[in-house]
């Protein structure tokens, strides 16, 4: 007899453009990878999941976040939104530089989650809210390379901020030498752009095939002209990396219409993004889809794609890889989404997720920390998160289950006088 699975998900639609498996089929889990895909699949498990109706997608890869809080402005704690968004592994973009990678480190060790990272070439990484390029001392790709060589299972690129407050009058400095250190230890670079100076043709001129423009819908940068179409046809990838700031329907329509879609899609989700206008990878990805791009192609940029980047194993649910799965249930139901610029636009559908695994392990529920006092909030916002608070209370507030949904566990010996 087969040794049984500790895991099986059936009936669910598979769709997984890295291992190249789509219909109606049963995921197998076993001791945290993938053991099997396949309609029907015989055999016993510990327990089964029936999935049947729901959408079952590799767990999603967010290439470019912020998940180092306590260490800088920017950082939040990803386990308690990774379990109600599918997202299996987070890549942290520049939070922490040589100075600071250690604690990183700890922290993504800490996590249920999976946390790579992209190293910042400003040692001091994001400790404040921007200015980290300012003092070309800290931009040592010396020092960087060596970081990059000693926590390599951690890290897999470089992160450099590209605009006016980052860097000051050092222009694309910064990124030189961040792609010093990334040739040096053969793994690419993720570059921020922004407000200018410094120029985005300069910024693009200097970026390798595999390197990877983030913000590549911004309504600030704006990447649609000539030297955007040449970086694109040498193989630069365009990452979303969504932001407070760094998404607007109209450039990401324009860029879709010349023939250039987004290589992978990300959130840039940190302790401002989350409240709005980003929220989470799902409702990114919905934002895609009602700008035009296909179902097929959003789950391959926040699947395979961004895990071949980077070089992850991930992004797929092929035999042999990491047990990590999310489930989604897709309601047709018309939904309004804003873009940073508070542009609108609907989709005809939403993904709702119901499971997420990580390594054949369901994620628990978690309810995340309110949100640190230098974050600016609307009063919308600050209404809306409170109201979420009360409601959480009064559900815990509230008895699980009545005198039907109990037992009696402790039977007592009732003696008739």
């Amino acid at each position: 007899m087969p040794e049984p699975y500790d895991l099986l998900l059936t009936g669910g639609e598979v769709l997984d453009p890295g291992g190249g498996q789509r219909g109606r089929l049963d995921v197998a889990i076993r001791g945290g990878l993938i053991a099997d895909v396949g309609a029907g699949l015989p055999g016993d498990a510990h327990a089964t999941v029936d999935v049947t109706g729901d959408l079952v997608l590799p767990g999603l890869v967010d290439l470019h976040t912020h998940v180092y809080p306590g260490a800088g402005y920017w950082g939040l704690d990803p386990d308690p939104i990774a379990w109600h968004t599918g997202v299996t592994t987070w890549v942290d973009a520049g939070s922490a530089g040589a100075y600071s990678v250690a604690g990183l480190r700890e922290f993504a060790a800490s996590r249920r989650v999976r946390v790579r990272a992209l190293l910042n070439i400003a040692g001091q990484g994001l400790s404040a809210r921007t200015g980290e390029g300012v003092d070309l001392a800290n931009c040592d790709p010396d020092l960087a390379a060596r970081a990059i060589r000693e926590h390599r299972d951690l890290l897999c690129g470089v992160k450099v901020r590209i605009d006016r407050e980052t860097v000051g009058d050092n222009g694309v400095e910064p990124l030189r030498r961040g792609l010093i250190a990334a040739r040096e230890c053969g793994v690419p670079v993720m570059v921020h752009i922004g407000t200018t100076p410094p120029a985005l043709a300069d910024v693009l001129e200097l970026l390798r095939p595999g390197d990877i423009l983030t913000h590549c819908a911004s309504g600030l940068g704006r990447p649609t002209g000539p030297a955007a179409r040449e970086a694109y046809a040498r193989g630069v990838l365009f990452d979303i990396g969504h932001g407070s700031g760094a998404f607007a329907f109209d450039v990401a329509e324009a860029q879709l219409a010349s023939g250039m879609p987004p290589h992978t899609i990300s959130t840039d989700l940190h302790a401002r993004s989350v409240y709005g206008p980003v929220f989470d990878l799902p409702t990114t990805m919905a934002k895609l889809i009602a700008a035009g791009l296909p179902l097929d192609e959003v789950v391959a940029s926040v699947t395979i794609r961004p895990a071949t980047a980077l070089g992850l194993q991930a992004g797929s649910l092929a035999p042999g890889s990491p047990a990590d799965v999310a489930v989604f249930t897709r309601i047709d139901q018309p939904q309004e989404l804003t873009d940073a610029h508070r542009q609108t636009r609907t989709v005809p559908f939403r993904l709702v997720n119901r499971h997420t695994f990580v390594g054949g392990r369901c994620l628990p529920a978690q309810f995340a920390a309110p949100p640190p006092p230098w974050v600016p909030l609307t009063e919308g916002q600050t209404t809306a998160l409170r109201e979420r608070e009360n409601a959480f209370r009064d559900l815990l507030s509230t008895p699980l289950v009545g005198v039907d949904g109990l037992a009696e566990q402790f039977p007592r010996d009732i003696e008739e006088s």
